[in-house]
């Protein structure tokens, strides 16, 4: 009886070392499979030219450029007279604004110099924009509302939250052409203000990264390397 119990002792003993053998094999292999998929990744990562953009519906500037151009061609259809060629001018920068921001984020995938030269273009035709609000407020003796305007500070806070990303379609059918206009000279300041900072990093990034073709041969080069040198 007590053989037969050390019997059975010394077999679970030897399932249990198997099974943990059996275990620690897996893991191992399981450890191997994940570096080799590391180093897989990594080596695409090194052959890859191509940079990863986030769609442009993402970014801020873009989001406050089609608040400004949905707020455009209400005032212009609402203020300005039919046929009066400012209403055309108006909308078209302000969708150039619009416009020229998604075509350079959509273009920055292969072509850094198309992406600075259509980010330009936006801020160009945005403060063209401004012009034309400015204007229209000085020639019928309206008010451009400056720092020490009463309402200035309150219509910043509100050009700057997401209450207006929100409900600006119908806030704007609340208020007179001053009020409109200067909520979209505050709109237009933050857009360039943002294609500036925006401008900046893309010299930045061109000059530590290089354009395409940079990238391109410095991919190409370092698969060639790593084909010659498989195992560094």
């Amino acid at each position: 009886m007590d053989q037969n119990n050390q019997n059975n002792q010394n077999n679970q003993n030897n399932r249990s070392i198997q099974n943990n053998q059996s275990f620690q094999s897996n893991l191992n292999n399981q450890n191997i499979q994940n570096i080799q998929n590391n180093q897989n990744s990594q080596n695409n990562q090194k052959h890859t030219f191509l940079p990863r953009r986030g769609h442009y519906r993402q970014l801020r500037v873009y989001q406050v450029a089609e608040i400004i151009y949905d707020i455009t061609y209400h005032f212009t259809h609402q203020y300005l007279g039919h046929g009066d060629r400012t209403v055309d001018q108006m909308v078209q920068a302000a969708r150039s604004g619009k416009q020229n921001i998604a075509e350079g984020n959509q273009a920055a995938t292969t072509s850094s110099e198309t992406e600075i030269k259509l980010t330009n273009v936006a801020k160009a035709s945005l403060e063209e924009l401004l012009d034309d609000y400015e204007d229209y407020l000085r020639v019928r003796g309206l008010q451009k509302w400056g720092a020490l305007h009463p309402r200035y500070d309150k219509l910043r806070q509100y050009a700057r939250s997401e209450e207006l990303m929100k409900d600006y379609a119908t806030a704007i059918r609340r208020m007179n052409d001053e009020e409109m206009a200067n909520l979209c000279i505050t709109l237009i300041h933050q857009a360039t203000y943002m294609l500036h900072r925006l401008l900046e990093t893309m010299q930045t990034r061109f000059v530590t990264e290089g354009g395409i073709k940079e990238r391109m041969y410095q991919a190409r080069t370092a698969y060639r390397n790593n084909q010659n040198n498989p195992g560094k």
